[in-house]
């Protein structure tokens, strides 16, 4: 079966001579996967009402694990944000009821930014949009196939990264 990308590589080959048609015809399929997948997250994300910046905060508290929470001093490095701006981001999430910040029994001066209920099940609307559509994507594959295609993008990928 014949597709856009078949028809790009053709017409490339036939005009430019020292292009090899297979490397040629993986990055492009490369690029449209990955525009599958930023369309995929724009779509989930405006199906969740979360903007991207907002749902990469309630990612981080997530991948924490339980019971979701961390110094904001943490959590602005691993979003790589000053504390400056992270504490303007966290303002809007705290009105939502999104997450809580807490200051520690022992120790006043120490504040905690916890997941709530809330945002725990606001992360989880939006992560199983986005699986959908990344199960969706791979579904023409074998489990065989998927495990032979991570094997090779595993091979690949630490030379880009």
């Amino acid at each position: 079966m014949r597709g856009s990308v078949d028809r790009h590589v053709q017409t490339w080959t036939r005009e430019l001579e020292w292009l090899d048609p297979l490397a040629e015809a993986i990055t492009v399929r490369l690029a449209a996967a990955s525009r599958y997948l930023t369309q995929s997250r724009k779509r989930a994300l405006a199906g969740s009402g979360l903007k991207l910046w907002q749902y990469k905060i309630l990612l981080t508290l997530r991948r924490q694990g339980a019971p979701y929470a961390t110094s904001p001093s943490r959590l602005a490095d691993e979003l790589g944000l000053t504390r400056g701006a992270l504490s303007a981001r966290l303002a809007p999430l705290e009105e939502a009821g999104l997450l809580v910040r807490t200051h520690d029994n022992a120790d006043r001066r120490r504040v905690e930014v916890r997941l709530t209920d809330a945002g725990h099940e606001a992360f989880e609307r939006h992560a199983k949009a986005e699986n959908r559509d990344e199960t969706d994507l791979l579904a023409p594959l074998t489990r065989r196939e998927r495990e032979t295609l991570d094997r090779l993008l595993r091979k690949l990928l630490p030379e880009a990264e």
